[in-house]
C-alpha cells in the first residue's frame, strides 16, 4: 500500500524539509481540512510552493521541546501499556495517492500500527479530558494510517507537570476517505495549480496573511470586482456583533452590581469570578516627557497594515 520514500537515519533536517514539501505530511493534514488552530491551510499551500526552508531558529520553543521529548514520551508509552515500539527511520509515500506522504514517530512492533508522541502545556490540558484528542491530531492519526495502510494509530501525551495519557485509535474507513479527498482537493486544485486556498475565517489564516502581505505600496489602488455583496454582509455582521457585545456587556454589569465587593459568585451550574488584579504597565507617555533620550534608546518601530471599510 505504501512506498518508502527516502531513508531518514542521519539525513541532515534540511534534506528532511525539502523532502516533506513534495507531499502533505501527517502534520500537514489537520491544516488542510480546516481543523488545526494554530495553521491553516494557506500557510502549507506556502511551505509547499515557496522556496522557504525552515530552519532550526525559525522552530518555536514548543514545536523544540515536543521534539526533544518524544523520546521520553515513546518509553513512558512502552512502561504504561507494556507494548515495544521501533524507530521507522524512513519516509513512505501513499502507493495510490503520491501527494500523501509519513514520517512517523514510532511503529508498534508486533503490530500493524504505529505511535505519535506528542507534549501539551497544562493550560491545554482541558483538550484531552476524559478521552478528548484535538481534532488535528485526531487528523494526523489517520492520515498515517492511510499511508501505512495501518490497522490502528496510538498517541501519547505528556502534560507537563501534570499526567501522562495515551489512547489507541481504529482504522475507520469512513474518516480516511474524507480524509483522501479533502488532501487530494488541495494539493490537484491548489498546490499543483498554484491556486492560493481561499481564506476560512481562522485566526491562524489571519496571522499568515497579516505577515505574508505585511507591506502594501503607496497609492496603488485595485479594483474590488464581486465583492459589493460581501462588503455590505460584512457591514450587517457589524452591527450585529456591536448588538450582541453590548448585551453581553450589560448582562456582566447587572452581575458586577449584585456581586458588589464579593470575589465570588454562584448560580446554576455557573461560578463567576470578580477579583483584584494588578499588573505594571509601562507609561511611555511619561517616559518620552521625562527620559527622551533613554525612550529614544528602547523605542523599536513596528510597521503593520491597518484594515479600514468607510460606506461611501
Amino acid at each position: 500500500m505504501c512506498k518508502v520514500m527516502a531513508n531518514t537515519k542521519d539525513m541532515p533536517r534540511e534534506e528532511w524539509l525539502r523532502l516533506r514539501r513534495q507531499g502533505i505530511g501527517g502534520s500537514d493534514a489537520g491544516a488542510v481540512c480546516g481543523l488545526n488552530p494554530y495553521q491553516s491551510a494557506m500557510e502549507v499551500y506556502h511551505d509547499k510552493t515557496g522556496a522557504y526552508i525552515e530552519d532550526e531558529e525559525t522552530l518555536s520553543e514548543s514545536a523544540r521541546s515536543g521534539r526533544d521529548l518524544e523520546d521520553y514520551v515513546a518509553r513512558r508509552f512502552m512502561e504504561e501499556t507494556g507494548l515495544k515500539v521501533r524507530r521507522s527511520n524512513k519516509m513512505y509515500r501513499h502507493d495510490t495517492y503520491p501527494f500523501m506522504i509519513a514520517d512517523v514517530d514510532r511503529l508498534i512492533v508486533g503490530e500493524n500500527a504505529g505511535l505519535e508522541c506528542k507534549t501539551a502545556s497544562p493550560y491545554t490540558a482541558e483538550k484531552w479530558k476524559d478521552g478528548k484528542i484535538p481534532a488535528h491530531y485526531l487528523a494526523q492519526c489517520y492520515h498515517y494510517m492511510a499511508v501505512l495502510d495501518a490497522d490502528a494509530w496510538y498517541i501519547a501525551v505528556l502534560i507537563y507537570g501534570k499526567e501522562f495519557k495515551w489512547l489507541r485509535l481504529e482504522r475507520d474507513e469512513e474518516i480516511i476517505g474524507s480524509l483522501i479527498q479533502m488532501e487530494q482537493d488541495f494539493w490537484e486544485n491548489h498546490v499543483a495549480k498554484r491556486v492560493l486556498p481561499k481564506p476560512d475565517g481562522s485566526k491562524a489564516a489571519e496571522e499568515f496573511i497579516n505577515g505574508h502581505f505585511a507591506d502594501s505600496i503607496q497609492d496603488l489602488s485595485v479594483p474590488l470586482t464581486g465583492f459589493d455583496d460581501k462588503l455590505r454582509r460584512r457591514e450587517e455582521l457589524t452591527g450585529i456583533i456591536d448588538r450582541l457585545t453590548a448585551e453581553k456587556r450589560q448582562i456582566e454589569q447587572e452581575i458586577k452590581v449584585v456581586m458588589d465587593e464579593a470575589e465570588f459568585g454562584e448560580a446554576g451550574d455557573f461560578l463567576v469570578t470578580w477579583k483584584n488584579s494588578v499588573s505594571n504597565r509601562l507609561d511611555t507617555r511619561k517616559l518620552k516627557a521625562e527620559m527622551p533620550e533613554v525612550y529614544e534608546k528602547f523605542c523599536t518601530p513596528v510597521s503593520s497594515r491597518r484594515f479600514l471599510v468607510k460606506v461611501a
